[in-house]
């Protein structure tokens, strides 16, 4: 279960946090034993990586449009009727604050298509895009506007842009996940496949110092951090669901989450999910959010 130890001058990463939105998530939709059903303002997090050596950058989610009004008018329908959503500081506005720009960005990796965490992706118009294999799936019905049905727009993922993730990728075991991707090949930041939640869903193990320390985004493996704990277990037939539970296939996301929660275990690992209402109320403003960047362990 250990993860890679530290090569000689060992390349790492440097995260930071970025304001992407806010989505009001209510508990019962995702853990058995929730207290209320009410919403609370939680997070949508987006996080940028700066490799240490070559000084690509990286941003891994891009939260909730900010004119998420002209998004597909089934988004838009699933925000006024299930999960309302405020963007004060969308991605573009956080790299701002530090003096960057889309077009600064070398790779923009998407956790999966949801529309909570797909932004609005055509300002990135240099960027190379990531997603996982899988993803592919979910446009087999088309895309928004030739499909008026469709949750995807037609300029989600530039294609000759955009690298999927399948079965030519070169897997390998990290940790206790049994497929991840060494994206750069010098161990400082790892692409996990992590099932479950939708077709496609990656997370990151990033690499952030060059002793030994470590992060790990876990995008939408969990919603809430009972799950990990093994406090709650995941909530089945709330009527928000399109598939029974917040995930589209239950038993991929429970060990998923297990996988997590084995991870969270070993020394010097902090773990964030992507609406970490817990870990944002603790460093909102704060040093965590660029220009400043997520203290290692």
């Amino acid at each position: 279960m250990a993860l890679p130890a530290p090569a000689e001058n060992q390349p790492y990463c440097t995260v930071s946090a970025l304001e992407a939105g806010f989505i009001y998530l209510n508990h019962a939709m995702f853990i058995d034993n929730a207290t209320s059903n009410e919403g609370h303002r939680t997070p949508s997090l987006s996080f940028l990586l700066q490799h240490s050596k070559n000084n690509k950058k990286w941003v891994f989610d891009l939260g909730i449009r900010k004119d998420w009004k002209n998004s597909p008018p089934s988004v838009v329908k699933w925000i006024e009727n299930v999960y309302p959503s405020d963007v004060p500081q969308d991605v573009v506005d956080s790299l701002a604050k530090g003096g960057m720009s889309p077009l600064d960005i070398d790779v923009v990796c998407l956790s999966h298509c949801h529309w909570d965490h797909t932004g609005y992706t055509p300002p990135f118009a240099k960027s190379e895009f990531i997603v996982g294999g899988e993803t592919s799936q979910l446009f087999e019905g088309g895309f928004w506007p030739q499909n008026p049905e469709s949750f995807f727009p037609a300029d989600l993922l530039p294609t000759e842009r955009t690298k999927f993730l399948g079965e030519n990728t070169n897997w390998e075991p990290v940790g206790p996940f049994p497929r991840a991707y060494n994206y750069y090949g010098d161990g400082s930041l790892y692409i996990i496949d992590a099932p479950g939640h939708l077709f496609g869903h990656i997370n990151l193990l990033a690499r952030t110092s060059a002793d030994g320390a470590w992060i790990y985004l876990a995008g939408d493996t969990a919603h809430h951090w009972n799950l990990i704990t093994g406090e709650s277990v995941i909530a089945c037939g709330h009527p928000g669901h399109l598939h029974g539970t917040a995930h589209q296939n239950k038993e991929l996301a429970e060990e998923m989450i297990r996988r997590v929660g084995e991870l969270r275990k070993l020394p010097r690992v902090k773990v964030i999910i992507a609406h970490d209402k817990p870990w944002y109320d603790e460093n909102k403003a704060g040093r965590a959010f660029f220009p400043g960047h997520i203290d290692s362990l």
